[in-house]
């Protein structure tokens, strides 16, 4: 193949941290290829003044944080994606693939940054755009206002000592990748808060049949691939995304068994569904759809069509 690929992200600190993070062994172990970094920005980057997340993504007609990524791989500008896993849909562009998940997966974990879930007084005033997060927060602490922030995480971070937010919500991967887990006041249980399927993950997307694809096709860590194939089977079963609150969390136990915990959760946090199981590390898409079964037959259904109604 040629001696140069060009990969292409998000232009955040963290998004260049990931790529940072999975070029360093595969530069390492093909040394005669050039890598070269591209930039690439995405109407969740752009558009700071829409509400949420979902509007930007009907805006672009795709997702807020790939649409555009996606389209650069299709065009040949750029011929792999490094993407966080969680902001990508569950069904990728027509003539693109996602490879072996790369290992180990950073802390699939939230944290709360500015204090703890318990020493918050009520009414105290917490950040977080994200609707799962809003959802399973208030499924613990009713008496909290929750108030929806974007932009980047130091951003956030910082509405903790200038703008006037007691508490901010934000995932443990992007502290960690970016040296701020000395910020973190508390980490939340993901059996009781459990993530956005593929949190901490890295999705690393390419041209079908394409010379990376086939100089890259086996790398990636297949537990870690296994995990994250179950909570996106998961989601897809459910016909979710990144606005509607679905948890997922999916783990290899000590018995090499492949376990799946999962949430449903009304955005009042009044309601919430919540379904386990476990099976072969080889099926992963199965277990993923048994859990979700069971959560629809609790009545996630009906959580989720009155928030998509809404």
């Amino acid at each position: 193949m040629g001696d140069v690929i060009r990969i292409g992200s998000r232009a955040s600190r963290l998004a260049r941290a990931q790529v940072t993070e999975w070029l360093a062994p595969i530069a390492e172990q093909f040394p005669d290829v050039t890598f070269k970094r591209e930039t690439i920005l995405e109407g969740g980057d752009q558009d700071r003044v829409t509400p949420t997340l979902a509007e930007v993504a009907r805006t672009a007609g795709g997702s807020a944080f790939s649409t555009n990524q996606e389209a650069a791989l299709v065009s040949g500008r750029v011929d792999v994606i490094v993407h966080s896993l969680k902001d990508l849909p569950t069904s990728v562009r027509e003539g693109t693939l996602l490879l072996t998940t790369p290992g180990p997966r950073e802390d699939v974990r939230d944290v709360l940054c500015g204090a703890t879930l318990d020493g918050l007084p009520k009414g105290a005033r917490v950040g977080t755009g994200a609707p799962r997060r809003v959802a399973q927060l208030l499924a613990l602490r009713p008496d909290l206002e929750v108030v929806p922030i974007r932009g980047n995480v130091p951003g956030r971070l910082a509405r903790t000592t200038r703008g006037g937010l007691d508490a901010v919500v934000l995932a443990a991967a992007g502290l960690n990748r970016l040296g701020l887990m000395p910020e973190v006041r508390e980490v939340l249980d993901p059996a009781a808060f459990p993530p956005s399927p593929g949190q901490g993950a890295l999705g690393i997307q390419v041209r079908a049949g394409s010379p990376a694809a086939r100089l890259l096709e086996r790398m990636g860590d297949p537990r870690t691939d296994a995990c994250v194939r179950t909570e996106r089977a998961l989601l897809a079963e459910l016909h979710g995304g990144c606005s509607v609150p679905v948890g997922a969390w999916g783990r290899v136990g000590p018995d090499g068994l492949l376990h799946l915990c999962a949430t449903v959760t009304s955005l009042d946090g009044a309601r919430q569904v919540t379904a386990s199981g476990q099976g072969p590390i080889d099926a992963p898409e199965k277990l993923g759809a048994c859990v979700a079964d069971d959560l629809l037959a609790q009545g996630a259904a009906d959580v989720l069509e009155r928030i998509r109604r809404g």
